[in-house]
């Protein structure tokens, strides 16, 4: 594939940043670049932004139409994690927009993604994106009692107290800005002697809300990038002017425009079909252009994403332990397939509703739920995963879903013994690498935590 050479401003880069002390994004899965043989480095970036207005009214088909209107400089800062030896790069580089629904920037895609950009050789750019990140703010969920965030200026002074951000309506033409910039070749190029041939953008949750304004609106007149992948999206997107959530300006029910000319992943979890996100209106059919992976088993955030911090984020339940990252990697691995080789991703059926007002899916008879993306995780369970919490959690803690183990008797019942537990699981599980939902790398992982289920009391 011939990488895309998209004309307009670009950010100017200066770097590796060095001075004062570095705040990295939030994570809960910590990753020895260096032992990897991958580097990070931080850039700051910097231009002039258009925000952009709306042509004619903005429609849940989401063929947009938009024209750049006032204009601000910014300066704000990429996280830049490469292969130190150029011969390992696998010619894409991902670019996370930065997640701050707590008021403080995250890079759950990193989390979730990081084993998958490490082993086949991805360079990775997360963006601090919006201005909450650079300035601080509220949290648009955060831990109740929690003070508002300060932000990089103020929390880094030394190192980021020359950053500025103009305010999220200029985020999305700062984004095609950093892409331009990363896509430049020659000297002072933030991926070192990196060859880059596809750009991917990928944003879970708030981010994805960005991103799905972004497809619809920007991308059509930026072409800047070849690739989205859009996780946990809700049925409504960002406004234009950055607000983040469902607005007036933003009809329920959005789709992801089906004439977009780049691969579209969307990735959706149980939670977010109900009310919290929202997305069951905005359900669509996949097409050439657009495959949509609605996962059973799965949560808006769950304990991979969240690891042991649950209790201290007042979650006093056992969060979903299903499948996701697993998946999510498999979506990674297709839709760069689907960009370089042009073989579409496998298609699934969405999660079935029992119904739909208010969205309630449906169950087996163990409570797992029915259709969607099928793992050994709903197929042979051993617990009842869900992207349901209990009744009474905080909003927060909704957002984790929950996991309620068999117990013994259950297990004996459904599967004899342990041996014949692991024959049906080895079974669901080839057929899920099979169709493409999990991959054959992770297949010793995955057994190997299937051997260790025991149906002792």
């Amino acid at each position: 594939m011939i990488s895309r050479r998209p004309t307009g401003a670009r950010a100017e880069l200066s770097g590796p940043v060095s001075t004062g002390r570095f705040i990295e994004p939030i994570s809960a899965v910590p990753v020895d670049l260096a032992a990897h043989g991958y580097l990070s480095e931080e850039f700051f970036v910097s231009g002039t932004a258009s925000a952009y207005g709306a042509v004619g009214p903005l429609g849940t088909d989401g063929r947009w139409s938009v024209t750049a209107q006032e204009s601000a400089d910014y300066r704000t800062r990429i996280l830049v994690r490469r292969p130190s030896d150029p011969e390992r790069f696998n010619g894409t580089v991902l670019v996370e927009w930065f997640n701050v629904s707590s008021g403080r920037e995250a890079n759950p895609d990193w989390t979730y993604l990081s084993p998958q950009i490490i082993g086949d050789g991805y360079a990775y750019v997360g963006v601090s994106a919006q201005r909450t990140g650079v300035d601080g703010g509220d949290a648009l969920v955060g831990v109740p009692g929690m003070a508002p965030r300060r932000g990089l200026v103020a929390s880094g002074p030394d190192r980021y107290g020359a950053l500025r951000h103009p305010g999220d309506g200029f985020s999305f033409d700062i984004l095609s800005q950093i892409g331009r910039a990363l896509r430049a070749p020659g000297p002072g190029s933030a991926l070192g002697a990196l060859r880059l041939e596809r750009l991917v953008a990928v944003g879970e949750s708030q981010s994805a809300f960005f991103l799905t304004t972004y497809i619809n609106a920007v991308q059509p007149i930026a072409q800047v990038y070849d690739g989205f992948f859009v996780h946990s999206r809700g049925g409504s997107a960002a406004s234009l002017t950055g607000t983040p959530t469902a607005s007036d300006e933003v009809p329920r029910g959005l789709l992801i425009r089906s004439d977009t000319d780049v691969p579209v992943v969307i990735f959706e979890t149980e939670t977010d079909l109900g009310p919290l996100l929202d997305y069951g209106p905005a359900r669509q059919p996949d097409s050439d252009r657009i495959r949509i992976w609605e996962v059973a088993g799965t949560a808006h955030a769950d304990a991979y994403v969240i690891g042991g911090f649950a209790s201290v984020l007042g979650c006093d339940f056992t969060v979903n332990e299903g499948p996701q990252h697993f998946v999510v990697q498999a979506a990674l691995v297709a839709l760069n397939r689907w960009i370089t080789e042009g073989v579409a991703p496998a298609t699934a059926p969405p999660l079935r509703l029992a119904k739909t007002t208010p969205p309630e899916l449906a169950r087996d008879a163990l409570g797992n739920a029915l259709g969607g993306v099928r793992t050994p995780a709903v197929d042979v369970p051993i617990s009842a995963l869900s992207g349901e919490s209990p009744p009474g959690a905080s909003r927060l803690c909704a957002l984790f879903g929950s996991t309620v183990p068999f117990d013994a008797s259950t297990l004996v019942r459904l599967y004899e013994n342990e041996a014949r537990y692991l024959e049906a699981y080895e079974r669901s599980l080839d057929t899920a690498i099979a169709a493409g939902f999990l991959l054959e790398s992770d297949r010793t992982e995955l057994l190997a935590q299937a051997e260790a289920v025991s149906f002792s009391s």
